[in-house]
């Protein structure tokens, strides 16, 4: 059954984006590539600077956004604020 968006799709590989679409771009991949829950993460491009803040999970989820963000066509460099939710690892004990 399709989805109502996709994910990533190759045609997101326009390295001429706006500022608004590389940063949906790059939260779509980072769901893709990464795996990640992406419901508390934003994101904010401008030109080719990507900012990445919210929480995530675990701490190796902020490097994993981080990478994927950055191999993204288009991205010139990440200044990633991810944080890992508070109290996060206190459910999992």
């Amino acid at each position: 059954m399709p989805t109502e968006k996709p994910i990533y799709a190759h045609k997101d590989d326009d390295p001429h984006l706006t500022d608004d679409a590389l940063a949906d771009k790059v939260l779509r991949y980072i769901q893709y590539a990464a795996m990640i829950d992406t419901r508390d993460i934003s994101v904010m491009a401008l030109g080719g600077v990507v900012v990445l803040s919210g929480h995530v999970a675990q701490a190796s989820d902020i490097a994993c956004a981080g990478d994927a963000a950055a191999s993204v066509i288009g991205v010139t460099s990440v200044e990633n604020r991810l944080a890992v939710t508070p109290g996060a690892g206190e459910a999992d004990r």
